[in-house]
C-alpha cells in the first residue's frame, strides 16, 4: 500500500444481485488509487456505475472480485468494517437514506455520539456544522418535514460532524439552490485544505473543473483519468455522456464575435471577470427589444391567490410553508418556479394537482376549484400530471415497463398501451427493449427520474407540473429532456417547471415566479425576472451566465436589449450589434 494513499481499488468487478434472476453487471475490472488530500470527481452517464463504485469505497457493497483497501484495511474482512466507516463520511444521492433521528440537531449528533465523544465536543461539532450548512433555524424540526434540498444539507452536516479522513459525495448538489452549491463547493475545498480526501459524483461540469483529478466511467469501466484540462480537451466527450463546463461552452460561442477572450475558461467567475474588460468597437448598432419582453396573452388555466399552508397545523411542530402566495399561468404557457431550498416551490406544486388542499386562499386549475373538498387527485390526473422531486416515491410496480404503464391502465386511457409506453420511453431516452423488463430498484438515480417523467408523459396530461425534472441527469440526457419540454411547449402543452438550474428555466419558460420564505416575491416574463440580479441574489439565486454576461456587456457600452436569458439570444444580439444577421 502506497503510504500516501488512503484508498486503493484493485481490479474490482461487481454485479447487483436480482432475486431469482440474472445479476445486473455494474462494474468491470476497476483499478485506481486515491491519495490523501486529493479532490477527485467521478463523471459518467446515468447508469455508468458511479454510485456503485462509491458504495464499494465505504464497504456498503463488497466486490464480487478484486479488493478495496481503505487505509490498508480490506473491506471484505468483517473485523475491519467499524474502523473503515469511522474513517469515511458519505452524503448519499437520496439523503433520506441516511437520516434517522427525530430532529435536525439529534441527527447531526448521532454519528459523534456513536464515536463515544464527550458531550461538550458533540455540542461544539453540532453547532459548527449547523452554521456551515445554514440550518440553525431548523435545529428542532423533524427531518421528514424538510425540503429535499434541506435534507441534503442535513446529510452533509451529519457527515461533516464525523470529521472523516475520506469524504464521499454522491451528487450532493442535485436538489440545492445556487447559494447552497457555492457553500458546498467551499466546504469541499476547506476539507481538502485540512488534508481530507474528497470524492464527488456530479453532473455539473463546472464543479468537475474545480477538482484535482477527474475519473470518467462508461458502462462500468474506467475510461479516462486525468486533470480537468486533460479530460475536457479529450475528443468525443459526448460518448461518455459529458459536455464542456458551461463557461467554456460560452467562451467558444463568444470568441468569433469577441476575439479577445482567452481559451479554456472553466468557471463562471473567470468568465464574468474577462467580460468586464470587453468594450464594444466603434460603430456598433443598437438592437431592437428582445421578443421575451412582450407579455404572452392567453386564457388563465392556473390561478392561485393568497395561498397559505402550514404543515402539521395546530401541533407543536407546525411549520409555515406558504404565506399569501400568488401564481397565474396562461394556457399553453411555460412557467418557471424558482427559489432557494425550502422556499415553498414543492408545496405550491402539490397544491396544483390536489395532493395538498388549500388551508387559506384560492386555487383554480382548469375548470376545477381545488377549494372544493369533493375534488380529488384522481379527477385531476388527466388534467395535471406531477413529476416528483424524488421519483422513487411515485413508483408502484417492480418492472420499468409496468411502472410507466401504471397510470394509463388505472385511468383506462384509449389506444395501444404498449405503443403509448414505448413513445413515452423514447421521449426520455430509455430504449424500450433494454429497459421495459428492468427492475425499478436496479436503476440509477438519473434513470429513475427518466422513468418517472415517462410515466407522466404516457398520460398525456394537459398540464405538466415538473419538480426538478433534470436533477441527477447526465448532460446529454438533460439536454434531451429540455429539448422535449421545449417541443411539448411548442405544441401547446402548459408547463410549470421548478428548477435550481437557471439555464433550464431560461431555455424553457416564458414567465417565471420567484419564491422566498414561502411567498411569491416577483413574477413576470423570464427575461424581466432574470434582469433583477440583486433581488435574485437576495433570494439565494443567481441569473444564468448569459443574463449576467449581457448585464456586464451593457454596462460596458454594448447596446444590447433587456431580457436576454440564454446563450443563443446573446449570440444573436451581439451579431446584430456588430452588423451581422441576428
Amino acid at each position: 500500500m502506497n503510504p500516501q494513499a488512503i484508498l486503493q481499488i484493485e481490479n474490482v468487478s461487481f454485479s447487483h444481485p436480482v432475486p431469482n434472476g440474472t445479476p445486473v453487471p455494474a462494474l468491470h475490472g476497476i483499478s485506481l488509487t486515491l491519495r490523501e488530500d486529493e479532490f477527485t470527481v467521478l463523471l459518467g452517464a446515468n447508469g455508468s456505475g458511479k454510485s456503485t463504485l462509491l458504495r464499494l469505497m465505504n464497504a456498503l457493497l463488497l466486490p464480487d472480485s478484486g479488493k478495496v483497501l481503505v487505509n490498508g484495511l480490506d473491506t471484505r474482512e468483517p473485523q475491519n468494517l467499524g474502523k473503515i466507516r469511522s474513517l469515511i463520511g458519505m452524503v448519499f444521492q437520496s439523503p433520506e437514506e441516511q437520516i434517522i433521528a427525530t430532529s435536525v440537531e439529534e441527527d447531526i449528533a448521532f454519528g459523534p455520539e456513536n464515536l463515544g465523544l464527550p458531550s461538550p465536543e458533540i455540542r461544539r461539532r453540532v453547532e459548527g456544522v449547523l452554521h456551515i450548512v445554514g440550518l440553525e433555524s431548523e435545529r428542532s424540526r423533524p427531518p421528514h418535514l424538510l425540503s429535499a434540498g434541506q435534507m441534503q444539507r442535513l446529510a452533509l452536516a451529519g457527515a461533516l460532524a464525523m470529521q472523516p479522513r475520506l469524504m464521499l459525495f454522491d451528487e450532493p448538489t442535485t436538489m440545492i439552490d445556487p447559494a447552497g452549491r457555492r457553500m458546498l463547493m467551499e466546504q469541499i475545498h476547506a476539507l481538502k485544505s485540512r488534508g481530507v480526501t474528497v470524492v464527488l459524483i456530479t453532473h455539473h461540469m463546472d464543479e468537475a473543473a474545480q477538482a484535482d483529478r477527474v475519473i470518467v466511467l462508461r458502462g462500468g469501466r474506467l475510461e479516462l483519468d486525468g486533470t480537468p484540462r486533460q479530460i475536457f480537451t479529450s475528443a468525443g466527450l459526448d460518448k461518455y455522456g459529458l459536455e464542456l463546463p458551461p463557461a467554456e461552452v460560452f467562451e467558444k460561442a463568444l470568441r468569433p464575435l469577441i476575439p479577445g477572450l482567452p481559451p479554456h475558461i472553466y468557471t463562471l467567475e473567470m468568465m464574468l471577470e474577462e467580460l468586464r474588460g470587453i468594450h464594444p468597437p466603434p460603430g456598433v448598432k443598437t438592437v431592437a427589444p428582445h421578443r421575451s419582453e412582450i407579455p404572452i396573452q392567453s386564457e388563465t388555466i392556473i390561478r392561485v391567490e393568497g395561498l397559505g399552508f402550514t404543515y402539521m397545523k395546530d401541533t407543536p411542530m407546525a411549520h409555515r410553508a406558504l404565506e399569501n402566495t400568488s401564481l397565474q399561468v396562461g394556457q399553453g404557457e411555460a412557467h418557471g418556479l424558482i427559489g432557494a431550498t425550502g422556499s415553498g416551490k414543492t408545496t405550491l406544486l402539490q397544491h396544483l394537482n390536489g395532493l395538498l388542499k388549500p388551508q387559506e386562499g384560492i386555487v383554480r386549475v382548469g375548470a376545477f376549484d381545488l377549494n372544493d373538498p369533493g375534488i380529488g387527485v384522481r379527477q385531476l390526473c388527466s388534467l395535471a400530471g406531477l413529476i416528483f422531486q424524488n421519483p422513487e416515491v411515485q413508483f408502484f410496480e417492480q418492472y420499468v415497463g409496468d411502472e410507466i404503464a401504471y397510470g394509463a391502465k388505472q385511468l383506462k386511457l384509449a389506444g395501444n398501451l404498449r405503443e403509448r409506453v414505448r413513445e413515452a420511453m423514447d421521449s426520455v431516452g430509455l430504449d424500450f427493449e433494454t429497459y421495459k423488463d428492468r427492475f425499478t430498484w436496479t436503476l440509477s438515480g438519473g434513470e429513475k427520474r427518466r422513468v418517472a417523467l415517462a410515466s407522466i408523459l404516457s398520460l398525456d396530461p394537459e398540464i405538466l407540473l415538473l419538480d426538478e425534472p433534470t436533477a441527477g441527469l447526465d448532460p446529454l440526457t438533460r439536454r434531451a429532456i429540455i429539448r422535449h419540454l421545449q417541443d411539448l411547449h411548442g405544441r401547446g402543452k402548459t408547463l410549470v417547471l421548478s428548477s435550481h438550474r437557471m439555464g433550464d428555466i431560461a431555455r424553457v419558460t416564458d414567465h417565471t415566479t420567484v419564491m422566498q420564505n414561502g411567498t411569491s416575491i416577483l413574477a413576470g416574463t423570464t427575461g424581466k425576472v432574470f434582469s433583477r440580479g440583486e433581488t435574485l441574489l437576495a433570494a439565494g439565486l443567481e441569473p444564468p451566465l448569459s443574463a449576467q454576461a449581457a448585464v456586464i456587456l451593457r454596462t460596458n457600452g454594448w447596446p444590447l436589449p433587456e431580457g436576454i436569458t440564454c446563450q443563443e439570444e446573446l449570440i444573436s444580439a451581439l451579431r446584430a450589434c456588430l452588423g451581422g444577421k441576428p
